[in-house]
């Protein structure tokens, strides 16, 4: 795996949480452009009672673009 610098974990177990899970996901992607996505997990668990539903996200900071002045 390339070089990680932070992990960033979703979860829910309640339906209408899992139903909201992709947009906390967005706004956090959005809200946080210096970071690239570099992998990602999804597991789903679950036992008599609850469904869990967990995205993890590893990233790493964006290399800063060197662009020379003509």
């Amino acid at each position: 795996m390339a070089h990680v610098s932070g992990v960033k974990v979703f979860s829910a177990t309640k339906a209408k949480e899992r139903e909201a899970l992709g947009e906390a996901i967005t706004e956090w992607i959005r809200g946080n452009p210096h970071m690239e996505i570099i992998d990602k997990i999804v597991t789903q668990s679950s036992d008599s009672e609850f469904h869990c539903l967990t995205i993890t996200l590893f990233y790493r900071a964006r290399e800063k673009s060197t662009s020379a002045a003509a």
